[in-house]
């Protein structure tokens, strides 16, 4: 692999290999301009080279004319499951009781400040069962929620299930991903203790609301630690917005003083809030929130937990709408656990000869992913 000085290479160019940070993480695929504004962010990081088997092109039509001819050919693949609408219904459904699960059991605790461990446990032992079992159908699950919609409930629920994805990857034995899982789920629960304005606010925070805002891991461990939760589920809650780089809070704590419960749950909180809409800004679409934190390994994150995300979601993340080479639409649905620049994609109307919805295998020399669709895009192939 060829390492390239960032300062030399032509902004606006196309690679015709993927161009990685460190040799490890995928920075740029062959449809990506290495843009000006990666550049800048890049030196700005101090990073000085990135690493690439390719050689950077004027044109994207240059890389698309160097490719093998097989670019086009579908490889397609059958996973041997029910129909997957219905397998996709029973996950929407279970998404749906366990959010009410979450909406109710915040209720309960600002109302009555009640929290039991043990009922916690148990019905995140359910979800870790449902995880293994149907995580490629739970990871596409949609909740639309307005922007005027209180978002912290959804933003639990989506944060333990990616929080327990990674666990599992990184294979966490049962009790502990069940611990990590309960963390994941009681992290922002100091946030019931502050006014709902001021993280639903659509402007900017005074110096002094964002000062309240950042007690909230300190108020999460409290409220937890009063309750004989156990101490790596109070620590993880209390570590959740620590960094790498120690630029993080409450305690700037550095690298392995973080807790691993802590760092899985900084990586899931903050790829969800990245992807979803928030009354101060829109979502990104799940490519372009890797990409962010691809960019901040060694940074803000730890480069095993973010590789755990990665290779459990894909550069492509699951539920991601894309475009393809051939010029046709679909949907991420798996990973490809050897390389997760190629995941499996749904394609959209079309069927295999036995009725089940088409998937097919994307590769370098295949059929690959040009990008992500764009929202208006989306919303058409949703009506």
């Amino acid at each position: 692999m060829q390492s390239y000085p960032i300062k030399d290479i032509p902004e606006d160019s196309y690679f015709d290999k993927p161009v990685f940070l460190d040799g490890r993480f995928i920075l740029t695929a062959p449809e990506m301009p290495f843009t000006h504004s990666l550049r800048k962010a890049l030196l700005q990081w101090e990073f000085r080279e990135v690493q690439s088997d390719g050689i950077p092109k004027a044109e994207y039509s240059d890389v698309l004319n160097s490719t093998d001819s097989t670019a086009n050919e579908e490889k397609e693949i059958e996973i041997k499951s029910q129909n997957d609408s219905e397998q996709l219904q029973q996950a929407t459904d279970f998404y749906q009781k366990f959010l009410l699960y979450v909406e109710n059991l915040f209720t309960r605790y600002a109302t009555k400040n009640e929290l039991n461990f043990k009922e916690i446990a148990d019905r995140v032992k359910e979800l870790c069962e449902v995880i293994r079992e149907d995580r490629r159908f739970l990871l596409r699950v949609e909740i639309h929620q307005s922007k005027t919609q209180n978002f912290l409930a959804n933003h639990t629920v989506k944060s333990t299930i990616i929080a327990v994805v990674i666990g599992s990857y990184l294979k966490l034995p049962s009790h502990r991903l069940i611990e990590l899982g309960v963390a994941a789920l009681l992290h922002e629960i100091g946030m019931l203790k502050l006014p709902p304005q001021l993280y639903m606010s659509g402007r900017p925070l005074s110096p002094q609301e964002r000062k309240a805002i950042l007690t909230h891991p300190i108020l999460s461990y409290n409220i937890l630690k009063s309750l004989d939760f156990p101490l790596s589920i109070c620590v993880g809650a209390l570590e959740h917005h620590e960094r790498q780089n120690g630029e993080g809070y409450p305690q700037k704590l550095k690298g392995d003083r973080i807790s691993l419960y802590a760092k899985i749950i900084a990586v899931a909180c903050s790829y969800e809030a990245l992807t979803a809409q928030r009354p101060y800004k829109d979502a990104k679409d799940g490519y372009t929130g890797m990409i962010d934190l691809l960019k901040n390994v060694g940074q803000q994150y730890d480069d095993t937990i973010v590789r755990a995300l990665v290779y459990s979601l894909s550069i492509y993340p699951i539920g991601l709408y894309v475009l393809l080479s051939n010029n046709k639409k679909g949907q991420v649905v798996d990973v490809n656990p050897e390389n997760p620049r190629y995941p499996v994609v749904q394609i959209f109307g079309e069927k295999t000869p036995n009725g089940k919805n088409k998937l097919i295998e994307t590769s370098q020399e295949g059929i690959h992913i040009i990008r992500p669709l764009i929202k208006e895009e989306v919303e058409t192939i949703q009506e």
